[in-house]
């Protein structure tokens, strides 16, 4: 599932022949040594010569010790990196295993075994970092997915406030994961680096005020009542094509980062404010132009009504009159 951490790589394993030819440098450096140092002392008298000789060869027991210590220390790193990577292995396996049974949830009849799935996503998510994308990835597919009913006994689990309340508690894990706080970088509960994919869902009262992901695309989704922002960045890029916004549209202090952040085709039905200004561009936007609706747009973005629909203005470059 996912990009996981890298295992740790063990060693190479040493050739019968590799070792062979140590064995062989080792005890050729010794007998040259020893060579060398007779041919030198060759004049000396016996017991010179003979200390020589012990020279010699402890000098060939020590290099063979060094090489048997360096081959003790290969050992013994490639076997606690085995360990390490049994471990891993292990881990993953159960990363898995928890993984498909959370999801197994998801897809459950009753509502509190959905909500148990969510929460277990959650916790797997806390627990290895490495996954949280992936589980990221889950939870908004889940929101993308239309309520289901499948029968008519079945409405009130799906359609109704229980479904409603899982669907809360899956905005709410997002959030809570993706808020700043004013020191995110310790921050265990921030989860940084993350691609948002909630193209088509429709949601309720969104809540996603001080957050920070990488990128988000929200193309073609609903908002139904509030829908704030107010304080998010998005490091490089926001899809808000064709987005209808039922109620409140807060984008107040939002900082779009990198290119790619558009709001053509999307619609404003309610409440909006942008603020004084923002690096978004609204071209193709439209909202509606009823006076009970405060709308509070850039200094450099104006609305543009038609006769054709007055009721609805487009979102044009240009001062607001």
């Amino acid at each position: 599932m996912g990009d996981s951490a890298r295992s740790p790589e063990v060693p190479r394993v040493l050739s019968n022949r590799a070792i062979t030819i140590g064995a062989l440098v080792v005890l050729g450096l010794t007998l040259t040594t020893m060579t060398v140092l007779i041919v030198v002392f060759r004049e000396a008298p016996p017991k010179t010569v003979l200390e020589v000789i012990r020279t010699s060869a402890s000098l060939g027991v020590g290099t063979g010790g060094g090489a048997a210590l360096w081959l003790a220390a290969r050992r013994q790193r490639s076997t606690e990196i085995s360990i390490r990577r049994r471990d891993h292995d292990a881990a993953e396996t159960r990363v898995t295993e928890l993984y498909g049974r959370a999801a197994e949830q998801l897809s459950a009849d009753k509502a509190p075994v959905r909500l148990a799935g969510l929460f277990a996503l959650e916790r797997l998510g806390q627990t290895y970092p490495a996954h949280r994308q992936t589980i990221v990835d889950l939870v908004c597919a889940y929101l993308r997915m239309p309520p289901e009913v499948p029968e008519e006994s079945e409405t009130e689990e799906y359609g109704g406030p229980q479904e409603f309340e899982v669907r809360q508690a899956a905005q709410r894990i997002l959030a809570t994961h993706l808020r700043v706080t004013e020191d995110d970088e310790t921050d265990r509960w921030f989860w940084s680096d993350i691609t948002l994919n909630l193209s088509g869902a429709s949601l309720h009262t969104f809540t996603f005020s001080r957050c920070r992901v990488r990128s988000a695309s929200f193309a073609n989704a609903v908002f139904h009542g509030p829908a704030v922002f107010r304080g998010t960045t998005f490091d490089s890029g926001a899809d808000f094509r064709g987005v209808r916004f039922t109620g409140l549209g807060d984008f107040r202090r939002v900082t779009f980062l990198g290119e790619g952040v558009t709001f053509r085709g999307a619609s404003f039905e309610g409440e909006v404010d942008f603020g004084t200004q923002t690096t978004a561009t609204l071209t193709g936007a439209f909202t509606r132009t009823e006076e009970c609706f405060r709308r509070k747009w850039p200094a450099e973005w104006a609305e543009r009504t038609t006769e054709a629909s007055p009721e609805w203005a487009e979102l044009v470059p240009g001062k607001s009159p």
